[in-house]
Parts: C-alpha cells; structure tokens; sequence
C-alpha cells in the first residue's frame, strides 16, 4: 500500500483545513508550557511541524526551534513565519540529529501513526528519545482512538460542495480512513491513521525509556478520559 503521506500534505491539504489557527497553536503550546520548563536558548525539535504555527509560538516562548517534516510544501509555509527556527526536511523514522541535543521535542495534532507497521512508530519515538538530553521532555499529541469510534461523523461536505470527506474504521479495527475527494480537480487523498488507544501511547513511550508525567484532554488542560477529544502525554527521559 502506497505511504498516502508522502503526496498528501501539500497546499490541498492547507486549503482544507483554514480552521487550523494560530490561536489553537497558541493553546497548545500554552499547555506545554505549564506542564515543561525550558530556559531561553533551550533547543526544541518540533516534529513533523507542518506549516509551522507551533514552532514559532515556541520560538515566542524563548526556545531555540527546530521544525522537520517530510512536506516541501508545509515546509515552505513555515519558512515564511518561524524566521528565527530551522527546518529540515526528512522522514521521522530516520532522524538526522545527534544524540542528546534537545531539551524538548513535541508531536502535535496527531503528526504520527502514520505507518502500517507497528514497529515503525517504535522506531519513530525511540529515535526521539536518543535525541533528548538527560531531563528532556517528549509531548505526543494524539487523537482519543475511544471518541473517535464513538464520535465518527461518516461523511462530510463541505459548504463549498466541491470536496467530499469520507471516514471509516477498518476491517481490524485498527485505523482510521479519511477519503478526500476534490471534485472540481478529479483528484482523490487519503488519510490513514494508527487508532492508538491512551494506554498503548503510554506503553509505546515507557517501551522507549520515558516516564509519563502529565496526561491532560483537550488543550484547555481537561483530564484525559474517553468523552475528550484527545490524548496529550508529556513524558520525561531520566
């Protein structure tokens, strides 16, 4: 099966998704902060960054930045607005960051279980930790696999009619599937991912050598629980 992310996030995806604000990077970050210290200078890997409103609301907050993603296009819009962060371009199963260099690393809006292979997210977060200095932070930021299956709103049009979104849950139960159709293009997108349960995100991060510090909802900081939207775990390396 074709690796759908390595053709989907371009500027289509952007134009889907305008909601996707500097105000809710805002929020995010701001639950970072209260639940990570880092000082000014502090270097912070933002990975998979996309167009990049979190690494700069990080770079605000005095952090030394740097955002890696697979997309050419995602990285060109996070050019234009993180002047003061450096991007690279690469796959996250093969990080190219010396061991121990970062005080933080953050995973945001589910920018992860994206692979058919378990042991490729293995991979991903154990490449993680090896780049954490002693004391460093990871905050994996995830869908709540439970209020995805219960919540999922099958099909969705848009209001300008020209896209169709389609989503359904596999055979195995396993992932989540978005079919995009652009009508206007005759083109079609697909979005597959990992239906990580809260426990299996927690045992992924302390197979990997971290320990979980704080599980928190939503990024107003709610308690994690099945009735919120997500799974945000902020985890410590020794």
């Amino acid at each position: 099966m074709t690796e759908w992310f390595k053709h989907w996030f371009g500027e289509e995806y952007h134009d889907l998704y305008p909601h996707r604000d500097d105000e809710d990077a805002r929020r995010a970050v701001a639950l970072i902060r209260s639940a990570v210290t880092w000082k000014n200078g502090d270097r912070i890997l933002d990975l998979a960054c996309g167009p990049g409103r979190h690494a700069a609301e990080l770079a605000r907050g005095g952090g030394r930045v740097i955002g890696f993603d697979l997309s050419r296009a995602m990285l060109q819009r996070a050019q234009g607005r993180t002047p003061r962060s450096g991007l690279v371009r690469g796959d996250m199963r093969a990080l190219p960051f010396r061991a121990g260099s970062f005080a933080l690393a953050v995973n945001l809006f589910t920018s992860f279980g994206y692979f058919l292979d378990d042991d490729e997210h293995r991979r991903v977060v154990q490449q993680v930790v090896a780049t954490l200095a002693p004391g460093g932070h990871f905050v994996l930021d995830y869908l709540n696999a439970e209020y995805v299956r219960r919540t999922l709103k099958v099909i969705e049009q848009t209001t300008s009619q020209d896209v169709l979104v389609t989503r359904r849950i596999d055979s195995a139960n396993r992932f989540v599937i978005k079919e995009i159709e652009l009508r206007a293009e005759g083109r079609r997108f697909q979005e597959r991912v990992r239906l990580y349960g809260a426990e299996e995100l927690v045992e992924l991060l302390t197979d990997a050598g971290l320990r979980v510090t704080a599980r928190f909802g939503n990024y107003d900081g709610a308690a994690a629980g099945p009735a919120t939207p997500r799974v945000i775990l902020v985890a410590a390396r020794s």
